[in-house]
């Protein structure tokens, strides 16, 4: 049977959804567990509302960082992308930022993934390298034609920005 959080997330729009989790705050650990689960359609869309309701480095996120690390890499493109946005969002501590730029390359790796996940792991291998002036290096190998060539003009452009930045 479908929770009353599970039923907001099928038939409301965005804007719909954060707002009745601002309004009901007892539903943040339920949104939480369904983003780390593997029930979809749920999980997708809970972890889309994470991200479009919390803010900067939010308390609320910060105890689950591990849980989220821990289940990137075995979710589907979308969920994966909606779930790096929330870290993105995150001061990330250096315990996890390892695992995260590891999982990050892996995901910008797979010349298959749709282009959205790359460009986000992308962003968050810069956002790692930026603090580990030792990991730039890799940002030129990352950059090889191999992995830019499958994407389309405009998204080779952002990652060219997001270099130059």
């Amino acid at each position: 049977m479908e929770s009353v959080l599970e039923n907001k997330l099928m038939t409301s729009y965005k804007n719909e959804m954060i707002s009745f989790l601002q309004s009901h705050p007892e539903y943040f650990e339920e949104v939480i567990q369904l983003a780390i689960s593997d029930r979809q359609p749920y999980s997708w869309r809970a972890a889309f509302l994470i991200w479009g309701s919390v803010e900067e480095n939010d308390k609320r996120i910060q105890k689950h960082i591990k849980s989220i690390v821990n289940c990137i890499q075995e979710k589907e493109d979308g969920h994966q992308r909606e779930l790096l946005k929330i870290l993105y969002k995150m001061k990330i501590s250096e315990k996890y930022e390892g695992q995260i730029f590891n999982t990050c390359v892996n995901l910008w790796e797979q010349i298959s993934k749709k282009p959205s996940v790359r460009i986000t792991a992308f962003k968050f291998i810069m956002k790692i390298a930026k603090n580990h002036p030792e990991l730039l290096e890799e940002i030129d190998i990352l950059t090889q034609e191999q992995y830019l060539e499958s994407l389309s003009p405009g998204v080779k452009r952002s990652i060219e920005k997001i270099i130059h930045e």
